[in-house]
């Protein structure tokens, strides 16, 4: 077997052998099974959610399985096709399994960066919130940068984006904002931007020409639906009414819409004022509420995987995650996983896919090392 296609066979093997044990893949099969069994039950859909919450691990599940099964059947005809156009000396068809291969190699690694994506929430919508730092406009304008840069990727991947809440600075950027972005493995893929964002440049708000440094800090956490439960006690929870800015007509502008909650225990705000109801932002920051609770239940849970690897990496205001600078050199450097490219406004514009993957195989690694 000629050199490319041994490296190529190899290459598949091990990444089936990867997604196999990260399925856990005995386990499972038989949560598949326990699954198809339970959907045939007549009565299951005698509660809608439990029912839908049911079919939606099944679904994923069968459908991991299925994905991995199949790139080992491809991996094991392509070879076979291989080893016969040598055995032949047919060079054409040689070239053909070589072609087909490397497909297979590619969806392969696909697959491996949708494993990543096992967490509890992982599958769910997304918030994420954006705050400057100090520094005034220089900092609301780098705020404001972030939130298109997001708004960029999401809609690259071919997901929806909502601005739940956002405050205009005095000239010019926002002073905070909030994206709701849905789709498929939303938060999976944007929890690995939590932290602060570094950003190195010629000021444009700076006559003299100087390069300046602003920070912002973005949060990204799940949206929870019904099924699961966060207590909160109304009596811990302020509510704050106020008048929306930005555009959004006469309405706007005359009554106070606009609702934020403070949960006074943990300290937790949020805020709405995407509708022009009060009764639905009330509605809406609640729904928010109970996500910053849960992903802080997750960031719980996480913070003693990484105690227990004894490696604990801070998300907090004071860590910097990432660095973009575009003055006097051009580069973004992840400062977790030190992958780095010069192409910054493709970064600006949402490139971002290989940041999050190697920030949540980093994660993956570290959730495994703790377990093992």
């Amino acid at each position: 077997m000629r050199a490319e296609i041994a490296e190529l066979k190899l290459a598949v093997e091990q990444s089936a052998l990867l997604l196999r044990r990260r399925l856990d893949w005995d386990t499972a099969r038989k949560r598949l099974d326990e699954l198809n069994a339970r959907a045939e039950d007549p009565d299951l859909w005698n509660n809608p959610d439990q029912a839908q919450s049911l079919m939606r691990e099944r679904n994923r599940l069968d459908a991991a399985i299925r994905e991995v099964s199949e790139i080992e059947a491809e991996l094991a005809d392509t070879v076979e096709l291989a080893e016969m156009a040598e055995a032949e000396g047919d060079d054409a068809l040689y070239d053909e399994a070589a072609v087909a291969l490397r497909a297979v190699k590619a969806r392969a690694g696909k697959a491996e960066l949708q494993a990543l994506l096992s967490g509890e929430a992982d599958a769910n919508d997304s918030y994420v919130e954006i705050h400057p730092g100090a520094g005034g406009t220089e900092a609301q304008d780098w705020a404001e940068m972030l939130a298109r840069m997001y708004t960029r990727w999401a809609e690259k991947a071919g997901y929806k984006v909502e601005v739940v809440e956002a405050q205009a600075g005095e000239e010019a950027g926002l002073k905070s904002v909030t994206l709701l972005v849905k789709g498929e493995n939303a938060y999976g893929w944007l929890k690995t931007e939590a932290g602060v964002h570094r950003l190195v440049r010629i000021s444009p708000y700076d006559s003299s020409g100087r390069r300046h440094t602003s920070f912002a800090s973005v949060w990204a956490y799940p949206l929870v639906d019904d099924t699961i439960e966060i207590e909160i006690q109304e009596k811990d929870v302020r509510t704050d009414t106020y008048r929306a800015s930005g555009a959004g007509g006469q309405h706007v502008n005359k009554t106070d819409s606009a609702v934020r909650l403070t949960h006074i225990p943990s300290g937790i705000v949020v805020a709405c004022q995407s509708e022009r109801s009060q009764h639905k932002n009330r509605s809406q920051a609640w729904t928010m509420l109970r996500a910053r609770l849960y992903e802080q239940e997750l960031q719980r849970r996480e913070a003693e995987a990484q105690a227990q690897a004894d490696s604990k990496t801070d998300i907090g205001w004071g860590h910097q995650i990432r660095s973009y600078v575009l003055q006097p050199y051009q580069m973004v450097k992840d400062l977790r996983t030190q992958v780095e490219t010069s192409d910054t406004q493709g970064v600006l514009d949402g490139d971002l896919d290989d940041f999050m993957a190697a920030a949540l195989a980093a994660r993956v690694g570290l959730e495994e090392g703790a377990a093992s």
